[in-house]
C-alpha cells in the first residue's frame, strides 16, 4: 500500500487575550471599547464567562462584524458537582466555546489550586485586567507568579490599588493595545 505525503499548511495560532474583572459590575466605559478592540484586532477573547466585566467584553466583542476570533469562556463548576454543571448565569449568552471545568473554587478562593483562575492565567498570551474584587486580584497574582503579560486597564490609576510592581496601569484602549502588541 503506498501513501502520498500531503503537505498542509502550518495554520498561525490566533493569540488569546484574556479579559478579567468584576463579575458583578460591568464596567461597560472600560470593558466596550477593549472587546472590540480585540475583535478588530483579530485576537481570540478569554474571560471566565459569566457576568459583569465578562459579559460586556463578550458583549462588545461578539457584536464586530467579520471578526476572526472566538469568545472562549473558562466556565467553574458547582461544588460537588465536577464538570456537569455550572453556576447560574455561566455561560453568559456571548461566549461561543465554553470550556467547563470541574473547578469550584472562585472570588476569594481564585488562587487555590481549585480555581479555573489558573487555566484563565495561563491560556492568555496577555491578561487585561479591569477594575473587580477578590477574584481579579488573584488573576493579578496569578498572572505575575506564571510570568504573564499583565496591564491594568482603569480610568483613573488610584482604583488599581495593591497590584504588583510588574503591572503596568493604563488609561486608553490606545495603551492597551501598545501593550498587547509589544507583549506578543
Amino acid at each position: 500500500m503506498s501513501f502520498t505525503k500531503i503537505e498542509l499548511p502550518v495554520a498561525a495560532r490566533r493569540p488569546v487575550i484574556g479579559v478579567m474583572g468584576s463579575g458583578v459590575d460591568p464596567h461597560p466605559n472600560l470593558a466596550c471599547p477593549l472587546g472590540v478592540w480585540i475583535a478588530e484586532a483579530g485576537y481570540h477573547l478569554l474571560t471566565g464567562g459569566g457576568a459583569g466585566v465578562m459579559a460586556a467584553v463578550s458583549g462588545a466583542f461578539a457584536a464586530v462584524k467579520d471578526r476572526r476570533g472566538l469568545v472562549l469562556g473558562i466556565l467553574p463548576s458547582v461544588e460537588g458537582t465536577p464538570g456537569r454543571e455550572s453556576p447560574d448565569g455561566y455561560p453568559n449568552r456571548w461566549v461561543e466555546l465554553p470550556i467547563r471545568t470541574h473547578l469550584a473554587s472562585r472570588g476569594s478562593r481564585g488562587d487555590d489550586p481549585a480555581s479555573r483562575n489558573h487555566i484563565n492565567v495561563l491560556t492568555a498570551d496577555v491578561v487585561v485586567v479591569l477594575p473587580g474584587g477578590a477574584g481579579t486580584a488573584s488573576e493579578v497574582q496569578l498572572a505575575a507568579r506564571y510570568g504573564r503579560p499583565c496591564v491594568a486597564f482603569v480610568l483613573e490609576p488610584d482604583r488599581a490599588p495593591g497590584l504588583p510592581p510588574s503591572v503596568p496601569v493604563v488609561t486608553s484602549v490606545d495603551a492597551v493595545a501598545d501593550y498587547v502588541r509589544a507583549h506578543l
